[in-house]
C-alpha cells in the first residue's frame, strides 16, 4: 500500500489501532513533510487541491503522541508537547537563517533555503515555506499554510491554520506576495501571486473583494 492509502486506513482504526505500524507510516509522513516532497494542499494547473490524508496523518501523530517534557539547550528552555511534535532540526546546511529570540519551528513542517525569521514566530506543522520568504516578528504560519517563494510576511502578520475539517483547503499564500503588517488570513483563504495586502487587512476565505475600477465582486 502507498503511504496515503496506509494512512487512511489507520486514522480509520479508532481504538483499535497497531500503534507501532502507525507510528512507522507517521514517521515516515513527517520525514516527507520536513523535505516538501509532501504537502497538505497541491496546485494543479491553476487549482489549489487538498490533501486530505496528509492532515489525517498529521492528526494521527497527535493521537499517538504523549505530553512530555522536552529539554532545548541543555535544559536552558523546557517546553511540554506531544512527544511525536518535537521542534524541528536546522543544521547551517539548511541555508535558513533564524535570528535568535524566541522562534518555534514544529517538526513536519518544510521551510526552504534562503528563509529568514525574525523572532519571535511560529512556524506549525505540515506548514510550508517556499524560498526566500522572510517571516517577520510575531508571525504565525499556521498549520498546513502554504506559502510560496519570496512572500514578505511582515510583523504581526497571521497566516491562519487549517488542520481541521481535514477536507478543507488550507491558507494560501503564492509566490511574490507582501503580506502587510498585523494582517490576518484565515480559512482557506487564497491569496495570488504578486498581490500585496495592506496593513491591517483581514481576510478567510468567505472575504467577498471589490475591485471598485473595474466594478467586479470576487468570490472564492
Amino acid at each position: 500500500m502507498s503511504l496515503a492509502e496506509r494512512i487512511e486506513t489507520l486514522a480509520g482504526q479508532g481504538g483499535a489501532l497497531d500503534r507501532r505500524e502507525a507510528l512507522a507510516a507517521f514517521a515516515e509522513l513527517k520525514d516527507g513533510l520536513n523535505r516538501g516532497a509532501i504537502r497538505a494542499a497541491e496546485k494543479e494547473g491553476e487549482t489549489w487541491v487538498v490533501r486530505a490524508w496528509v492532515k489525517k496523518g498529521i492528526l494521527l501523530g497527535f493521537r499517538l503522541g504523549q505530553v512530555t517534557a522536552m529539554d532545548v539547550a541543555d535544559g536552558a528552555w523546557r517546553f511540554f508537547d506531544k512527544d511525536t511534535f518535537p521542534l524541528k532540526t536546522l543544521t547551517p546546511e539548511s541555508g535558513v537563517r533564524v535570528v535568535p529570540g524566541g522562534t518555534s519551528i514544529r517538526d513536519g513542517s518544510y521551510v526552504a533555503p534562503g528563509v529568514t525569521i525574525m523572532p519571535p514566530a511560529f512556524v506549525n506543522v505540515g506548514a510550508y515555506v517556499g524560498e526566500g520568504t522572510m517571516i517577520d516578528s510575531h508571525a504565525l504560519v499556521g498549520s498546513c499554510a502554504q506559502v510560496g517563494k519570496r512572500v514578505h510576511i511582515s510583523a504581526g502578520a497571521q497566516i491562519g491554520g487549517v488542520l481541521e475539517p481535514v477536507g478543507e483547503l488550507p491558507v494560501i499564500i503564492e509566490d511574490d506576495v507582501l503580506v502587510g503588517g498585523n494582517c490576518g488570513v484565515y480559512e482557506g483563504a487564497i491569496v495570488r501571486a504578486g498581490a500585496v495586502l495592506g496593513a491591517g487587512v483581514i481576510l478567510t476565505g468567505g472575504t467577498p473583494v471589490y475591485d471598485v475600477p473595474r466594478g467586479a465582486e470576487y468570490r472564492k
